[in-house]
């Protein structure tokens, strides 16, 4: 996946980040839930398989 500069940093980022406060689980005042810990942490490698640096 191509990366881009951060501003006026020597940080490469990828244009798509992934989002993970669905992932966070029960306990928080505005999360989602309980979520599968195996399909959250599949759902991570797969975005850093892909590139995804943030």
């Amino acid at each position: 996946m191509k990366t881009k500069c951060l501003g006026n940093t020597d940080l490469f980022i990828t244009p798509i980040g992934f989002g993970a406060w669905a992932i966070g689980g029960s306990g928080w005042e505005f999360g989602w839930g309980e979520q599968d810990d195996k399909a959250s942490v599949a759902a991570i490698h797969r975005a850093l398989d892909l590139g995804v640096n943030w």
